[in-house]
């Protein structure tokens, strides 16, 4: 009887899979979020949480949020909605396939994440955030702890 032998546990696989994991469920949930909004007034669901929450209406940032709920239309909240749940698979397909330490998602999960770096760059060029720095740098973080391990197998 042939035994297959283990490939040796990897912390950093284990914490990046718990990454795609998380990123991929709160991505279902924004699109079902986006669907649920679909046919209601999105602008009154935004004035309503504000209500509750108590935040101060005339912050700058609330009153942009409110000014941008006013001007989604139906087919918007359909593609972002489309987009999060493709986005969310490809997510939820790295964490499952790495998370049974499948060779293959170590592969995927390079891919893909190399793949959409240059979206990030963009993005960071039309709107410098320290948050989008740190997801840049913990994705390009990702992609060299993984090349090095599919290198060294």
């Amino acid at each position: 009887m042939k035994t297959k032998a283990k490939r040796p546990a990897a912390t950093g696989l284990l914490l990046i899979a718990i990454f795609k994991l998380v990123k991929g469920l709160l991505l279902v949930a924004v699109g079902v979020g986006a669907l649920k909004m679909l046919h209601r007034d999105l602008a009154a669901a935004v004035t309503h949480w504000v209500d509750i929450l108590r935040v101060d209406p005339d912050n700058r940032f609330i009153h942009r949020l409110v000014e941008k709920a006013f001007s989604v239309s139906p087919r918007q909240l359909k593609e972002l909605s489309a987009g999060t749940f493709f986005y969310a698979s490809l997510l939820l397909t790295e964490g499952i396939g790495l998370l049974l330490r499948k060779h293959w998602a170590e592969y995927f999960t390079v891919i893909t994440t190399t793949a959409l770096l240059p979206l990030e760059i963009y993005e960071l060029t039309r709107r410098f955030t320290f948050t989008r720095v740190g997801v840049l740098a913990l994705n390009v973080a990702i992609v060299w702890y993984l090349v090095r391990r599919l290198r060294r197998q």
